[in-house]
């Protein structure tokens, strides 16, 4: 079957995913029609996954600019000063499709892929982070179980922690999970390396694992939608093997020790066609010559469309100066690795790529990474959430009983079962561990701590795309700020669902002005990120929009870091901040009355920043003993959280409880700009001092200590209950 009018075969065109006006763009740009190779080729650059054409025109509307910026969005990785002469490198990327089809390579592969473009910068990976979702237990145990054994499987091989993340179980992700990997590299500021194929006659050298035919049309795969014959696309599924990522990343770093190297792009989704393309595109009027007989195979019998589209794992593209291709050889032969110099940069500004003396593909540069037509959709405001009528809802029964419900939700309980499948002290730089707010590691020879959380309730984000991505923005500050960090910058995901549906491109337009709105008003530039669309299947209504925010903080010593335990018997627990009738999105009101419902909790970033400036100056003044935010299953929730990663419990008096406030909202609604403190009694007239005049409410709710959590005839739960409660809640 021929597509009308186009000339092509409509089969050829949906298996590199372009449409028939699409291929007529290219065909009026080469004045010709393209081979199959070039197709292929363009198919793969101009897909959803690596052109961004659904999201472009509006990501451009994000902050991404700042004091501590050394790189913003436009490279492989976002980098930010962090002082002493430090980068932090950072960036989060989706591997959606890959892991709904095949768990555990899937989510490996996505650790792999994040690895490798913070390596591309010259930067020493110190550090992964996650952030999944599932559908329900136990009928998403396979990917549940898959995807983490993947992600520890992967980062313990190579020796790089996993320190933190998030996971939530909603019935919208049973067919369609989110996986989505952060990765945090250091570097010497002035050594950080960019991916540009600058210097005519500079050879390219491709280095790691032979190519082979996994992975191909991968790219396509993630800008489709999951329907019944996707199973069949499990060849599209690249197969990872860290033990060979690991030679790689300390080949790449001896690079550091010699000026041979120009620049490093990982191949990753269009494998060695955007590696290219990318490479020469940031550089003006550059191209490049392939010749991909020179490209060392593990299977035989592959054409050049096989060659340029693979994305077999574990390979890097090195720009070389001329004539010393045999000294950065030398480098990878020391780690055993395979290198192969495959071609060179050219000043004709195309790519050019040929089998020994046969051309068998030229396209212009610009065609390949800017020529695809952006796409200008009309999305329509989202439909509203259920209404919620919160005099409809009858009272707690017992506080108690709600409270350990609550804690033995998936979507709150104990994380340990996760993140002990991962190393997480590996390379002897993490200082707060996975299970708090967000995690720290020091930065080796100074007394940098470096925070780094991922957060996001897409049930917010569910009721109101704008307002839920603002909150997403703010508790991942609060994250930070809770272990006595400052905030730094910001690297987002946005998974979502078919944006053709004006619906989902309306929520992908309220969902990027939301996080541009939050980010502006917070200081929060955004250096890196990826959108991750189609993640939806046939006969569903997709995901949540799911907009992951991953954010790094810094601490000068990290000595002063905070944790959200109660550390010291006798400590005074604080609320800093104040409780509203904010029950709609709840974890409450999902667990003890089946509603996803409402409007999600009000904020004022102004408020916002003026709560987190509070904490960190009684954090820098040394006032505060723990501290940790108040946010998914509100103030008791976060008490006993408090309690059981301390140790021990917590007496007080009744909650005070000043009308309009009602009594569920009070202990289980999910205010946001709150944080839970402890402090010595020495602290507390300075703390009220502060909190006037940062005109922040600041109550006492009682002591740490003993074995109980109780607010006098309201509610008393054991820590032994809590805790049973707590980490039984994965074990379905």
């Amino acid at each position: 079957m021929r597509t009308q009018g186009s000339g092509v075969d409509s089969r050829k065109l949906r298996e590199v995913a372009l449409s028939a006006d699409e291929y007529g763009v290219i065909v009026e740009a080469l004045e010709r029609p393209p081979n199959d190779v070039e197709l292929g080729m363009l198919g793969v650059l101009w897909s959803e996954h690596c052109s961004y054409k659904t999201s472009k025109l509006l990501l451009r509307r994000l902050p991404s600019t700042g004091s501590a910026v050394i790189q913003g969005p436009g490279e492989n990785a976002g980098a930010v000063d962090i002082g002493e002469g430090w980068a932090a490198v950072f960036k989060i990327e989706s591997h959606n499709h890959p892991s709904a089809i095949e768990p555990y390579q899937g989510a490996a592969t996505g650790v792999g892929g994040i690895l490798r473009d913070v390596i591309a910068m010259g930067a020493r990976p110190i550090a992964l982070l996650d952030s999944l979702r599932f559908g329900p237990l136990p009928g998403s145990r396979h990917h549940f179980d898959g995807v983490v054994a993947g992600i520890g499987g992967y980062g313990n091989c190579i020796g790089v922690p996993t320190v933190g993340g998030e996971v939530y179980f909603e019935d919208c992700y049973t067919q369609n999970p989110i996986v989505n990997a952060m990765c945090i590299g250091l570097v010497r500021a002035d050594q950080l390396m960019r991916a540009r194929a600058e210097g005519t006659g500079n050879r390219l050298l491709l280095v790691g694992a032979d190519t082979g035919r996994d992975g191909i049309h991968g790219a396509s795969f993630a800008s489709v939608e999951l329907d019944e014959n996707s199973s069949e696309r499990r060849p599209a599924v690249q197969v990872g093997n860290p033990f060979l990522e690991k030679c790689l990343l300390e080949a790449c770093m001896d690079l550091s020790r010699t000026d041979a190297v120009v620049a490093i792009q990982d191949l990753g989704a269009a494998g060695l066609t955007s590696s290219v393309a990318e490479c020469a595109a940031r550089v003006p009027g550059a191209g490049a010559r392939i010749d991909v007989a020179k490209v060392p195979r593990r299977e035989r019998g592959m054409t050049p469309y096989q060659v340029m589209l693979s994305e077999s794992q574990e390979r890097m593209l090195i720009v070389v100066r001329r004539g010393r291709e045999r000294e950065v050889e030398r480098i990878f032969e020391t780690w055993d690795l395979t290198s192969a110099v495959i071609g060179e940069v050219t000043d004709d500004g195309h790519v050019t790529v040929v089998e020994g003396d046969d051309e068998v593909a030229r396209l212009p540069v610009q065609l390949l990474t800017d020529g695809v037509p952006l796409r200008r959709l009309s999305g329509v405001p989202p439909r509203p959430g259920p209404a919620l009528d919160l005099d409809s809802l009858p009272p707690p029964a017992d506080l108690g009983a709600s409270l350990l419900r609550l804690l033995a939700s998936p979507n709150l309980c104990s994380r340990r079962p996760i993140f002990r499948r991962y190393d997480h002290m590996v390379g002897d730089s993490t200082v707060v561990p996975p299970g708090g707010d967000a995690a720290m590691l020091r930065v080796k020879s100074t007394r940098i701590g470096l925070a780094a959380t991922t957060a996001c309730n897409a049930r917010y984000c569910h009721l109101d795309a704008n307002l839920g991505v603002q909150l997403a923005v703010a508790e991942a500050a609060r994250n930070i700020i809770a272990t006595g960090a400052e905030p730094l910058a910001v690297t987002d995901c946005l998974n979502l669902a078919n944006p053709d549906r004006a619906e989902v491109y309306g929520q992908l337009e309220e969902t990027i002005a939301g996080l541009g709105q939050a980010c502006r008003t917070l200081e929060l530039p955004i250096v890196s990120g990826n959108v991750s669309l189609y993640n939806e299947s046939a006969g569903t209504d997709g995901i949540y929009p799911t907009p992951v925010i991953g954010m790094i903080g810094r601490i000068e010593d990290y000595a002063h870091r905070l944790q959200a335990g109660f550390k010291n018997e006798g400590d005074f627990v604080l609320v800093i901040g104040s409780s509203h009738n904010d029950l709609g999105g709840s974890e409450y009101l999902k667990v003890e009355h089946g509603l996803v419902a409402g409007r999600p909790p009000a904020l004022d970033l102004v408020r916002e920043r003026a709560v987190g400036t509070l904490v960190l100056t009684a954090a820098r003044a040394g006032h505060l003993r723990s501290a940790h935010d108040c946010s998914d299953g509100g103030l008791l929730v976060a008490l006993a959280e408090c309690c059981l990663l301390g140790g021990m419990g917590m007496r007080g008096p009744a909650l005070t409880l000043e009308p309009p406030l009602r009594l569920d909202a009070a202990f289980f609604g999910e205010s946001p700009s709150r944080f839970i403190v402890s402090a010595p009694s020495r602290a507390m007239p300075e703390l009220q001092s502060l909190a006037r005049r940062h005109h922040v409410e600041i109550s006492l709710l009682g002591m740490a200590g003993g074995d109980v959590l109780e607010l006098e005839g309201q509610v008393k739960a054991s820590m032994m209950d809590m805790r049973q409660a707590w980490e039984g809640g994965l074990e379905h």
